[in-house]
């Protein structure tokens, strides 16, 4: 698994390598009438998805894409693993990602994440947050879902976190609906804090939208814990990979 990690990484570096100056293209080529960046989205789900067809010890299921309406939202995950980030491409659908100022230092992949007009968060910082949430009001307004981790960091453990509140309060001061989705296997795919990858069977389940009508009469604690239950229950009622018994029946 070492060497396999090895070229693993070492392909992930020469993709990018190869889609960036693409994608920079293709941002000077649409920027004058795609104000919302779709077709560099589009292309950048083309880019994320590669990082997952290229591992052979890695599968990726994705059910329920047809409830993304593309109507803006607020789309909300738990989050295992850095590979959420590629597997959540494959819904092949557009949004923008809010994610912390660090990624967005990363050669070449923060590049087109700046290109994309993703939204960056300085964690700790009032200021950032202040200017986060104006961004992602404006994304939002022109007709851009919004797509974040709750729990703010992935999970050591595998285990659901609490939730932050961001979120479910940009939701509501937007007057937007949730779109809950859960990913599973993923833990396995990085073991550990490292880069050594791990056989795995991935699933993306996108759960039907918490309507606006909802958001509205709830408080963001409310809100908040409804979203989160409905994530923790899919969780529950369905653990993947199924066991061989679950299989065998």
């Amino acid at each position: 698994m070492r060497i396999l990690s090895g070229l693993y990484w070492f392909v992930a570096a020469i993709v990018a390598l190869v889609m960036f100056p693409i994608a920079v293209l293709l941002w000077a080529i649409t920027k004058p009438f795609d104000r919302r960046g779709v077709v560099l989205h589009a292309f950048t789900n083309l880019w994320g998805s590669i990082y997952t067809w290229v591992n052979p010890v890695w599968s990726v299921r994705v059910r329920g894409r047809e409830l993304i309406d593309g109507e803006p939202c607020v789309m909300v995950s738990n989050h295992l693993s850095l590979v959420d980030i590629f597997v959540m491409h494959r819904l092949f659908r557009h949004f923008k990602w809010v994610s912390k100022i660090e990624v967005f230092r990363i050669p070449v992949i923060g590049w087109n994440m700046r290109l994309n007009g993703y939204v960056p968060l300085r964690r700790g910082e009032r200021s950032s947050v202040l200017e986060m949430f104006a961004r992602c009001r404006d994304a939002l307004a022109k007709g851009s879902p919004i797509m974040m981790f709750p729990e703010g960091t992935r999970s050591r453990t595998g285990q659901l976190k609490p939730f932050k509140p961001g979120a479910f309060e940009l939701a509501k001061e937007a007057g937007v609906p949730m779109q809950p989705i859960v990913v599973q296997g993923t833990f396995e795919s990085l073991p550990g804090t490292g880069l050594l990858v791990g056989r795995a069977r991935m699933r993306v389940t996108v759960l039907p939208k918490v309507p606006l009508s909802q958001v509205e009469a709830l408080s963001v604690e409310e809100l908040s814990d409804l979203v989160r239950e409905r994530i923790e229950e899919r969780l529950a009622a369905e653990p993947w990979p199924p066991s061989p018994q679950a299989r065998a029946g």
